[in-house]
């Protein structure tokens, strides 16, 4: 009796309407909320809203615009969790070119036809995490992507993330010239204080930190802070209502920043189940970024299916399948900008292929995702409430997950920008 008084409550709230208001009535053959998968679900949008979403019938206003989306699975809006819009393949550029030799009008000009592949591909949310050089310019997108000047997804940003002095680049070994960084160095604590304060006065939504980076004496990543140095950031970032997230992919890097107490760890490479049960007890998360290794791996000359399996992949999929084993939570994010931006789900296929089940991929890119960067009031979920960021794809990517690339529909905050 209870869902037939809610539609009935439905039905009456709806009398007094203006005819101005928007409604899409959205009929798949299924959706898929963000946690389940459900068959002969309907989804009502009101203006920017998930008016309602279930399997019964109502009379609908008469404004209402229906929209058959025959043989389609409806989703929410994908969350990419390990995005950087401003860099683009490095077998076009590489890394450190872009960085000194591309100016900035050109990385935005680049960065705004990233963020519409994103956005057409089903992504409408990416957690951006740095501009790796090109400054504050993050923020300036995100502005004019919600002004509707330019269409994109839901930017969460980091700016120019943090580095510690003397470990990252671009560096040509030449020691009698300063190369612009692709990150704020800092060193010491007052400095990282320094840092977190003034990129959260710029705009930045999450602060990034890495953890360690390849600056031993051989090239090997080696830890760059204390867990004290990260504590502090944790602290001041949290005073401010937004998390901290680290670049990590030693274990001791990876130890101190989970007693620093932050959000999630990026990459994670050397992680194994001690660490992740430990992540897990501390609720931290981890983003494994599959996708850029294999990536640069293919740039270096590995034919995939064709030559021997390289150990960097071997560990990988060691590492991922004991965070699956330890039951961490895995959010879907690849570190895209390493490869074209546009093909996100190529870390999606790559999780599944690594031994996570396509459902369990579905949730980490939507409400996982969206629990774990604070954003699950906004996004994540079908649900009543919440806004329409909402994508349809052909096929059920629940039992394939290469369906997920057959986007047929993608909304955002209740408009439409494919179908």
């Amino acid at each position: 009796m209870k869902p037939v008084y809610f539609f009935f409550l439905f039905l009456v709230s709806f009398s007094g309407l203006a005819q101005t208001d928007s409604f899409y009535l959205l009929k798949p053959d299924r959706v898929f909320d963000g946690e389940a998968m459900h068959n002969d679900w309907i989804v009502l949008v009101k203006g920017n809203h998930i008016e309602a979403a279930g399997s019964m019938n109502f009379k609908l206003p008469a404004n209402t615009r229906i929209i058959e989306l025959k043989g389609t699975t409806l989703l929410p809006g994908l969350i990419e969790g390990h995005s950087h819009l401003f860099l683009h393949p490095y077998n076009e550029t590489p890394w450190n070119d872009q960085v000194l030799k591309e100016s900035r009008a050109e990385r935005t000009a680049r960065a705004v036809t990233h963020a519409r592949a994103t956005l057409m591909a089903g992504f409408t949310t990416v957690r951006d995490l740095g501009t790796e050089g090109a400054m504050y310019d993050d923020v300036g997108l995100k502005i004019a992507i919600e002004k509707g000047i330019v269409p994109g997804p839901r930017m969460i940003i980091a700016t120019r993330a943090i580095v510690a002095k003397g470990t990252y680049g671009p560096n040509y070994d030449n020691p009698d010239i300063d190369l612009p960084q692709g990150a704020e160095e800092v060193a010491g604590i007052e400095n990282m204080t320094e840092a977190v304060r003034s990129q959260i006065g710029k705009g930045a939504d999450v602060i990034k930190i890495y953890a360690d980076y390849r600056w031993g004496k051989s090239g090997e990543a080696l830890p760059t802070f204390s867990a004290e140095a990260i504590g502090w950031a944790t602290a001041i970032a949290k005073s401010g209502g937004r998390q901290v997230v680290v670049h990590a992919s030693t274990k001791e890097g990876m130890k101190r920043s989970i007693a620093a107490g932050v959000a999630t760890i990026e990459h994670g490479d050397n992680g194994d189940e001690e660490i992740f049960t430990l992540m897990k007890q501390k609720g931290v998360a981890l983003c494994a970024t599959l996708a850029a290794g294999d990536a640069v791996l293919k740039y270096g000359g590995w034919k995939k299916g064709i030559d021997p399996e390289p150990a960097k992949i071997t560990a990988k999929k060691k590492s991922f399948a004991a965070a699956l084993k330890s039951g961490v939570a895995i959010c879907m994010g690849g570190d895209v900008g390493v490869y074209a931006h546009g093909d996100n789900a190529r870390e999606m296929e790559l999780m599944v292929e690594y031994g996570m089940k396509p459902v369990d991929v579905l949730k980490s890119a939507t409400s996982i995702n969206a629990d774990v960067f604070g954003y699950s009031d906004k996004i994540g979920r079908i649900k009543k409430g919440l806004l329409a960021d909402i994508i349809a794809v052909q096929g059920d990517p629940s039992g394939s997950i290469k369906a997920i690339r057959q986007v047929s529909f993608v909304m955002k905050d209740g408009k439409i920008y494919k179908q």
